[in-house]
């Protein structure tokens, strides 16, 4: 696609820069995978943490510096370009495996996870708006797929890999080496080899005909019928995700699984859900956004009973592969529904707020999380969030409507009256 000064938008036409991109994301994606499985083992067996709450900690740290930090590219995007928001993620990065491998105590642990908030909200997010910025309308389904393939891949092999050190070297120091490499490997790629995208925005403003929005933030966090509809649906997801990855390890070791089924478990949801956006991405670019969605959240919330609920490996497996793929139907298409609903100069905004949301989810899912298991346990306090997630599921089905004008021409997301 040309815009009006010929620059070129699309994923054929800006494949190098795009590859540059997803092999970033997967970095990042490495890093918070290294934690995923490991952290709640080494709260409990090396700093004696017994208090669900206590263990969650990390979870609320980790999610209040990423939510901020998300919001904060929206306002970085106005000053700075693209390309230095994404090498200050990665600086915030480098001393976190260091203070993981070297953890003293237990704030050791709670500094680090501010730090890799920080890295998360401003590296993730920018590469998803440069994603965006570069691969233009017709593909931005699958691009958003791949995106989030390689992120949450790289979450769940990274995962399997630091539990596996674990097994043979235990909690402490030696998980959190490999993301020495991460964080150096990230950085370096940024600086040296990825362009701006700044320039691809200005140009499509030019030929864009969507309507500014005139108050974003209300927009975005609930006015608007489907990105509002599509916030909290990403809050209420990162909830549920927040609770599998600090309590559904907890539970399983008093279920008394091995630290390697533990990291068999927590390792294929990820992968799944990474794997998957490869084709539930692109399923948005043909199908209705909102049914994949309610589809998605309504599977997570099976997949979430059953994993509250088993007691043998091969059902939790299943139960982990469901979680996964409800997760991937709804990922991918969060970010394309909230891209192509805002006019393309405040498209970095929308997307900073509605991930600002989605992860305050972690805050909110592991306070109440841990809470909830404190007085009423580990597998009913699991099967509360069940709940929730399927009534968010209910409410994108009711409230938001498809985009695919050819095949649903009755139902207009973009004309004023939604609002």
């Amino acid at each position: 696609m040309k815009s009006s000064d010929n620059i070129q938008t699309g994923l054929k036409e800006n494949w190098q820069q795009f590859s540059l991109l997803v092999l970033v994301n997967a970095f990042v994606g490495a890093m918070i995978g290294l934690e995923r499985a490991v952290l709640p083992g080494l709260a409990k067996n090396i700093f004696g943490l017994d208090a669900n709450t206590a263990i969650l900690s990390f979870i609320m740290a980790f999610g209040i510096t990423k939510a901020i930090s998300n919001y904060s590219v929206a306002k970085l995007s106005k000053r700075f370009n693209r390309k230095n928001i994404l090498i200050t993620g990665w600086l915030f990065a480098l001393p976190v495996p260091v203070l993981l491998m070297y953890a003293e105590t237990w704030t050791w642990v709670i500094i680090a996870n501010i730090l890799l908030g920080i890295n998360q909200g401003l590296a993730w997010s920018t590469t998803v708006i440069m994603k965006v910025d570069i691969v233009g309308q017709k593909n931005r389904g699958l691009a958003m797929g791949i995106n989030e393939f390689a992120g949450y891949l790289s979450v769940g092999l990274a995962s399997y890999l630091a539990t596996s050190i674990a097994t043979s070297n235990g909690y402490a120091y030696y998980p959190f080496v490999p993301g020495l490499f991460f964080a150096v490997s990230g950085l370096l790629i940024s600086f040296f080899l990825v362009k701006d995208t700044t320039h691809f925005v200005h140009s499509e403003s030019t030929v864009s005909k969507l309507a500014l929005m005139k108050n974003v933030w209300k927009e975005t966090t609930w006015k608007h019928k489907n990105i509002g509809t599509v916030t909290l649906n990403g809050l209420v997801n990162n909830m549920n995700d927040a609770v599998v990855w600090g309590l559904l390890p907890v539970l399983l070791l008093e279920k008394s699984f091995t630290i390697k089924e533990i990291g068999i478990i927590a390792g294929i949801y990820p992968v799944v859900w990474g794997v998957m956006q490869l084709f539930t991405g692109k399923m948005g670019d043909v199908y209705c956004k909102k049914q994949i969605i309610t589809a998605g959240m309504l599977l997570q919330a099976t997949a979430i009973i059953i994993l509250a609920a088993a007691s043998v490996l091969w059902l939790l497996i299943i139960a982990s592969i469901l979680l996964g793929l409800g997760t991937a139907l709804v990922y991918p298409n969060f970010l394309t529904v909230v891209a192509e609903s805002s006019h393309p100069s405040q498209r970095a905004e929308t997307l900073s707020i509605f991930r600002f949301w989605r992860d305050s989810g972690y805050v909110i899912g592991a306070l109440i999380a841990g809470v909830l298991a404190d007085f009423i346990g580990l597998s009913a306090a699991i099967i509360v969030f069940a709940f929730i997630t399927g009534i968010a599921g209910l409410v994108a089905h009711f409230r938001m409507c498809c985009t695919l004008k050819k095949i649903y021409p009755s139902e207009d997301c973009f004309h004023p009256a939604v609002y």
